[in-house]
Order: C-alpha cells, then sequence, then structure tokens
C-alpha cells in the first residue's frame, strides 16, 4: 500500500428528512481513541440530539473500521455510513451523522437512505485528498544553486517539503517509489555532482486534493 485517500479537511453538512435534522461532521483521525473522542465530544456538544451514529475507517488499508446505530433500529445508521466511507475509499476519517428527531417515523429504509445521504453530502463538502508514502532524504547544496535546483526539482514532479539555510542549503525532499531508483542519477545532474544527499527514512505525505 502506497496511497490511500482521506478527507482533505474537517468539515460538516447538514440534510433535512421529514423535519429530523441529519448533521454529519467528518474528522481526520489516525487512532481509534481519537474516533471515539470526536463522537463523545459531539454527544457532549449537541446533547438536545436524539442519536450520535458514527462510522470510522483507519489505517492506509483500511484495516481498522467500526460502526455504530447508537440507538437507532440495527443496520439502519453506522453500516451505511459505512458503506459511504468505503464506496468513497477513503480511511483514516470519522464520521458522526447527529439527528434531531422531526416527529416523523422514516422507517428502516428511510433512515438508511438519510444517514447514508448524510455522509455523501458532508464528503462532497470538505472533499478528499491522496496521501502517498514517500521516502525522504535531505539534499545538501550551495546558496547560489539552490533555488535553480528546488525548481528543477518540483519541474519534474519531485515533492520538496522544506528548506533549511545554514552554511550550505538542505532541501527536504519526499520521494514516490517511481522516482527513488533514479534519485541519484537526479543529483548528479542537477548539481553537476557537487550535491550531497542522505536517506532519512518515510512517512505519508498529503500530496494533492
Amino acid at each position: 500500500m502506497s496511497s490511500y485517500l482521506t478527507l482533505a479537511r474537517d468539515g460538516e453538512a447538514e440534510i433535512e428528512v421529514k423535519r429530523s435534522r441529519f448533521r454529519c461532521t467528518l474528522v481526520r483521525v489516525e487512532e481509534e481513541a481519537d474516533a471515539r473522542a470526536v463522537v463523545e465530544r459531539l454527544r457532549k456538544e449537541h446533547w438536545d440530539a436524539r442519536h450520535h451514529c458514527s462510522a470510522f475507517v483507519i489505517g492506509p488499508g483500511a484495516d481498522l473500521q467500526r460502526s455504530s446505530d447508537d440507538g437507532e433500529p440495527a443496520g439502519t445508521a453506522g453500516a451505511p455510513m459505512l458503506e459511504v466511507l468505503r464506496g468513497h475509499q477513503v480511511s483514516d476519517a470519522v464520521a458522526v451523522v447527529t439527528r434531531w428527531f422531526g416527529g416523523v417515523l422514516l422507517g428502516a429504509g428511510g433512515l438508511v437512505r438519510a444517514y447514508g445521504d448524510a455522509v455523501r453530502v458532508g464528503l462532497e463538502e470538505v472533499g478528499t485528498l491522496r496521501r502517498d508514502l514517500l521516502t525522504l532524504h535531505d539534499l545538501e547544496v550551495g546558496h547560489a544553486e539552490a533555488g535553480r535546483v528546488e525548481t528543477d526539482l518540483r519541474s519534474r514532479g519531485i515533492t520538496v517539503l522544506g528548506a533549511d539555510y545554514t552554511a550550505v542549503v538542505t532541501l527536504h525532499v519526499a520521494l514516490g517509489a517511481h522516482q527513488v531508483e533514479r534519485w541519484p542519477e537526479l543529483v548528479a545532474e542537477l548539481t553537476t555532482g557537487a550535491g550531497h544527499t542522505t536517506y532519512i527514512g518515510s512517512r505519508w505525505v498529503d500530496v494533492s486534493v
């Protein structure tokens, strides 16, 4: 697994179905405890609501998946919410749909549609982005060449995370799997052999919206 989708930002959206309000809150999370903390925060914040149904998917491979109907009939809330997250291939995300009952019973089918639609509308509101597992390198170059080298790297699709300016300029570079093999050759080409590169490690990086 070298890439996956997650939320572009945290946010919320609301729909109304037969006078019941369904507010979907979407938050990026990295651990189950964080997801459950979001549910509890919203439960306290919206204490007057009848239900706080939830679903979350965590991990680059979407290995951890949980859902809760929170008092709604079994399978009518958490499961359809989870299906929407999975259908959009989103991970590291928790969706909480807070419902204020409007006095009209929706039936099982109506609830499934309402909870699923609330998450769909929420995802449209916040958007998604791709995360890539990138290999990190530091590239040391002279001050006179730093600007040109950074521009050349970016023009070739290389992610430059930042730079430190000391006696030399250290460019913090992130490489995709398809870029790693050619990295030494590229460094030699762009710096005429003068650049020094050091492998730092790897990490997940937000790379596109």
